[in-house]
């Protein structure tokens, strides 16, 4: 148990006050004694509003005691009405201490509810999170079943792209659909660019070599499958793709060309 956690849960000042079930008696009364640290808290407890209520109802001295010896003194024609002896404070006493206590629990009720909101702020929060993640799974699946659909498409071509002497452990592939006039470039087995470049694709004539700048592999790092559509209007005999800096050139920088595949005549 954890006794300050207790302490501080206002409990006790609901078990001086006397507003506990008997069943909740029973248990402070066990806890106080088997912890003194509780014992001494409800001591304390007592002892604050005794003092409280002793110096509210010290601010006037007077009773009926103090004030007959004066009254005697009056004319004996004055008429007096007798008033009762103030036999105890004890009423002050308890108003004052019931008023105290009453505070003190509404502040625990209250610093109970400005909790219980606090948490179901967070759970709201949790939920709108939940909520956009299975939203942004729904679209990521949508999106990927309709890339596997094109790349599945009667009319596509897949051409491989080996690695070259840069890379040799390298590979992509190319699935192009002439119709469309689109190449989409599945560049999982490429490594992924150092700092400050980036890939570059290649559409490629042979005889004579003339390359045309298809565009760039863009957010590599961050791409999950690794998979970039890109444009190609070009009568293609190959494609290439090389490691430019960022930005891209204007040339494929061939000592860098770490993938290469010619689109098959058949």
């Amino acid at each position: 148990m954890n006794v300050q956690e207790y302490i501080a849960s206002g409990i006790l000042e609901l078990y001086v006050a006397g507003v506990l079930t008997e069943k909740e008696n029973l248990e402070v009364a066990a806890y106080a004694q088997e912890y003194p640290e509780i014992m001494v808290e409800i001591l304390a407890i007592e002892n604050a509003i005794l003092e409280l209520t002793r110096k509210s109802s010290s601010v006037n001295p007077y009773s009926f005691d103090t004030l007959k010896p004066k009254l005697d003194n009056l004319e004996s024609d004055t008429k007096v009405i007798p008033l009762k002896k103030e036999t105890s404070n004890w009423t002050a006493y308890l108003g004052w201490a019931a008023s105290i206590l009453l505070a003190i629990g509404l502040f625990w009720v209250y610093t109970q509810n400005e909790n219980l909101k606090s948490e179901i702020q967070l759970v709201e929060q949790q939920n709108q999170q939940l909520e956009q993640q299975i939203a942004d799974s729904d679209a990521s699946l949508e999106k990927t079943q309709d890339l596997l659909n094109t790349l599945r498409d009667k009319d596509i071509s897949v051409i491989p792209l080996g690695g070259q002497e840069v890379s040799p452990s390298s590979y992509a592939k190319a699935y192009w659909n002439k119709q469309e006039e689109k190449v989409f470039i599945d560049a999982q087995g490429l490594p992924e660019p150092p700092n400050g470049f980036v890939y570059q694709v290649w559409s490629l004539k042979l005889s004579p070599l003339t390359p045309t700048s298809m565009g760039l592999l863009e957010d590599f790092a961050t791409d999950d499958n690794k998979v970039f559509a890109l444009n190609n209007p070009n009568d293609s005999e190959a494609f290439g793709i090389t490691l430019e800096p960022a930005g891209g050139s204007k040339s494929p920088t061939l000592e860098q060309l770490y993938a290469l595949g010619v689109v098959s005549t058949s």
